[in-house]
């Protein structure tokens, strides 16, 4: 990219951030860099603010954007306590998701796809109209969502100590956003009973992770992610609606994950199981 070009992108994103602290344009300049190169970046000299992050990120995307193409949607992170735990916060936060992001079930990538690369059990919703964003409960959603998709993200926590951000550098970082594969979507049902079935899967679903031996690597519950997924999009929804962003139809939302981060190992599958989902079909990623 001209060095013109990336100073045009930095002071764009920077005119609407100015108010917060961010990283320095050369700091983004070199995240962008290494999380190309797929080379863990430096880590944070300090823990980030709130908006410390979001700046980061808006500014973080402003490069990605030139590099990876067009957006199709966005994720939630950090919508499991378990995970929120990890990362010291109590709440949720959100990335954008680019063009060639999301792969087909069965989809192969060498298990050093990323800088630090992990993988988990996660769900997509398609979005079918922008009145998603006065949603307030996950049946409101379901009228404004067409499709659910079981989901293995393959997140890259990008820095060369992940262990060290916290909920704000996760947002920093574009929640790492990376890779995903997506399973066979379920079509959102036409019929009130059917819909009802579907909310009531999302919810006491079990979620698992197995290897190609059938072991079990790791499971979660529908409502461990804020006592329902489609809480997720409520979240999500209401966050980017708040620093400008309309949803529209055909946009994807990734929701966060039903288990803990786990690495890749090469030569290793994996499957994800959305036990008691009605329609579901188990997802598959192989790791070369």
């Amino acid at each position: 990219m001209p060095f013109q070009r990336l100073l045009a992108l930095l002071a764009l994103a920077a005119a609407s951030a100015a108010s917060a602290q961010c990283l320095s344009p050369e700091q983004v300049s070199a995240l962008a860099e290494r999380y190309t190169a797929r080379q863990p970046a430096a880590d944070f000299a300090a823990p980030l603010s709130d908006a410390d992050g979001a700046c980061t990120r808006q500014r973080l995307n402003a490069l990605l954007a030139a590099r990876l193409g067009p957006v199709i949607g966005y994720k939630a992170g950090l919508t499991n306590p378990a995970v929120q735990k990890r990362f010291n916060t109590d709440q949720p936060v959100w990335g954008v998701l680019y063009s060639g992001m999301i792969q087909p079930s069965g989809f192969a990538t060498a298990a050093n796809f990323g800088a630090r690369p992990l993988f988990e059990a996660d769900m997509l919703v398609r979005v079918k109209d922008a009145a998603i964003h006065q949603a307030r409960t996950p049946a409101e959603v379901l009228q404004h969502i067409d499709q659910v998709i079981p989901f293995i993200e393959l997140p890259d926590l990008t820095v060369q100590t992940p262990g060290k951000l916290n909920g704000a550098g996760v947002a920093a970082i574009n929640v790492g956003a990376r890779l995903g594969v997506a399973g066979t979507p379920i079509d959102v049902p036409a019929t009130r009973g059917e819909r009802y079935r579907l909310l009531d899967g999302l919810e006491q679903m079990q979620v698992q992770l197995t290897n190609d031996q059938g072991q079990l690597l790791a499971q979660g519950r529908g409502s461990d992610i804020l006592g329902h997924p489609l809480n997720a999009v409520v979240w999500l929804a209401q966050a980017l609606q708040k620093d400008g962003i309309t949803l529209k139809a055909g946009d994807l939302l990734s929701l966060g994950s039903f288990s803990p981060l786990l690495p890749p190992k090469p030569g290793v599958g994996v499957t994800a199981d959305y036990l008691g989902l009605p329609g579901a079909q188990p997802v598959k990623v192989q790791f070369q």
